[in-house]
């Protein structure tokens, strides 16, 4: 009897609550509505605790409740929609999802069940599930590929070049600005008139048909008679083979070669089989011999003609230095150094000028350079995330860098403190088979309504391929980007222009420098950019400052800015002097 006369008193609180709850809603702006539609979400759980007992009119005072937060919830949202310009329904959200809707409210529901569903579905119908349906046009094309497959140094991309010089129009994509720029001055002092195409800059060429390009650049829009896609084994890289990918599944192009290492053979045969298109497989294998020196090399063996190998600009210049100390005059080359600064560096060692190269492993991809032999001066490398010892396309890749047609008929391999047999293991070794090429987002995700866009990147990054020979880039730059960006609300298209600019993020300066750019054209208004300045006069700071003018390049294109194209070239050609100068 207690226990009733307790329920009803409780009641009759709720009943004489609702009036005052009503006015108090009425007085309340709408974003801060938040408590009061958590207490009036409590007292329709009171509400619904006291029904079973009978204790009077229970169901016209619960519809009552029910009412108001409806209303309360419903201002809510239209502050939701109102900051974040969206155009959310309650009566879109709420059926289904009553229940989650008395726990949570509105918001909650919102952001934890309908936008995921709604995202889901948008997912779904605007990103096609197989990575090849992302090119309907190419999809129309019957084409063909010849893989040109093999060790490095065996004739692969120039043998795929002489076909390229045969055609009326074409297409060379290369993994670096410096192999993009070598084959643009081979095709055009061989009568092709080509243009080159990089992040960095855009040379044009009357009358050109042809063009080189770095992979990121390559217009999958245009047709072309014949493409070249060089080191192509790189589709498997986490930040990069998007670009590899997009290039294989999309190009508009009746007769498409690709160059690499062997180990992509069976995941280039599935994709292409998978398009529907045909192909032809040429194995490559080396004409010089290589041959490993059981003898560890010290440091007077070094001769003439050696290529020293290291894995961090650290130890290369410690190694310049030591031999040059010693009388023994080198070239150096290292990740940061400007493609003009490679290209000196390359020219003295190929000339005789200096005596030995040392090298990071950027000697592995691209340039053919006459090295009597390859000297390992360590056998493990840090990739980013850890430090480990070097896979076997890794030391193929390097290794292979010895000998030379005509030259050294024999190519050497050593180590000056390691044990050599790890070496002779690695060239061995079968590698193993790439089994994922790597996808990027793709600008479709721009046309997913509902969440910004690092939340959509975020999402479509956890989403499991439906392929399993297909996996998703590592978005993690982009999402430092979007998060820098977020102060400044831009359009998502613009965002999108933005974090695909080449550069390091994760470079404090060069973020800093990109940020200040933002500033001067949407906060400030400004029309164009300002230009970097070099404050300091070190090796290091020479390269940042490189890095620095290639951002204020990059970032003109893309927003199509007016700018000095002529002084950034200009500058680019002294900077590499003083780089070469200091090394």
């Amino acid at each position: 009897m207690k226990k009733d006369r307790r329920a009803q008193h409780e009641l009759n609180y709720l009943k004489k609550l609702l009036p005052k709850l009503k006015h108090q809603a009425a007085q309340t702006k709408s974003g801060k509505l938040w408590h009061l539609e958590s207490v009036v979400r409590k007292k329709l759980k009171d509400l619904r605790t006291l029904s079973g007992l009978g204790l009077g009119d229970y169901r016209g005072l619960y519809d009552g409740y029910v009412e108001l937060l409806g209303e309360v919830s419903e201002r809510l949202l239209e502050h939701y929609n109102k900051t974040n310009k969206t155009e959310y329904k309650f009566e879109e959200i709420v059926p289904g999802n009553f229940k989650s809707y008395l726990n949570s409210g509105i918001i909650s529901v919102l952001v934890t069940n309908h936008i995921p569903k709604i995202v889901a579905e948008q997912f779904s119908r605007l990103l096609p599930e197989n990575p090849k349906d992302f090119y309907p046009e190419a999809r129309k094309i019957k084409r063909r590929f010849f893989l040109h497959l093999g060790d490095t140094n065996t004739g692969k991309t120039y043998n795929a070049l002489q076909r390229l010089k045969q055609s009326g129009n074409g297409l060379y994509l290369a993994p670096l600005r410096i192999l993009a720029l070598e084959n643009f001055e081979r095709l055009n002092s061989e009568g092709v008139r080509c243009n080159l195409l990089t992040g960095e800059e855009e040379i044009r060429v009357d009358g050109a048909s042809h063009s080189s390009c770095t992979v990121e650049k390559a217009d999958i829009d245009r047709l072309y008679e014949v493409a070249i896609i060089d080191e192509v084994q790189l589709l498997a890289d986490l930040q990069r083979g998007d670009a590899w990918t997009r290039a294989i599944l999309g190009l508009r192009c009746p007769e498409i070669h690709l160059c690499g290492a062997l180990s992509a053979k069976e995941q280039l045969i599935r994709m292409i089989g998978d398009c529907g298109d045909e192909l032809e497989i040429r194995e490559y294998s080396r004409l010089v011999p290589l041959k490993v020196e059981r003898r560890n090399v010290r440091p007077d063996d070094v001769q003439k003609g050696d290529a020293l190998v290291a894995f961090s600009k650290r130890r290369v210049l410690e190694l310049s230095r030591y031999f040059g100390e010693r009388g023994i005059t080198n070239s150096v080359i290292y990740g940061d150094l400007p493609p003009e600064v490679r290209r000196m560096q390359y020219s003295a060692f190929v000339s005789g000028e200096n005596q030995i190269l040392i090298s990071t492993d950027a000697i592995g991809m691209g340039v053919n350079l006459p090295i009597r032999r390859i000297v390992f001066t360590d056998i493990k490398k840090f990739d980013g995330e850890e430090v480990r010892f070097l896979s076997s396309q890794e030391v193929k890749q390097i290794a292979g860098r010895a000998g030379r047609i005509g030259i050294y008929e024999v190519g050497y391999v050593a180590c000056m403190d390691e044990d050599i047999s790890f070496i002779e293991d690695m060239l061995r070794t079968q590698d193993d088979e790439i089994e994922k090429a790597v996808v990027g987002p793709g600008e479709a995700i721009l046309d997913i309504g509902i969440l910004p866009l690092k939340e959509k990147l975020a999402l479509w990054s956890t989403r499991e391929e439906a392929l399993n020979y297909y996996r998703k880039k590592d978005v993690r730059d982009y999402i430092l980007i979007l998060d820098s960006l977020k102060p400044y609300k831009l359009p998502e298209a613009l965002e999108w222009k933005l974090m695909s600019l080449p550069f390091d993020v994760n470079s404090e300066e060069l973020l800093e420098q990109f940020i200040t750019y933002v500033e001067e054209i949407f906060v400030l208004k400004r029309d164009r950019l300002s230009r970097p300045t070099l404050n300091s006069f070190g090796l290091s700071e020479y390269e940042e400052y490189y890095q620095k003018v290639n951002l204020y390049y990059s970032f003109s294109k893309a927003l199509n800015l007016d700018f000095d194209e002529e002084w950034v070239y200009e500058e680019r050609k002294q900077i590499s002097s003083d780089i070469n100068n200091l090394l």
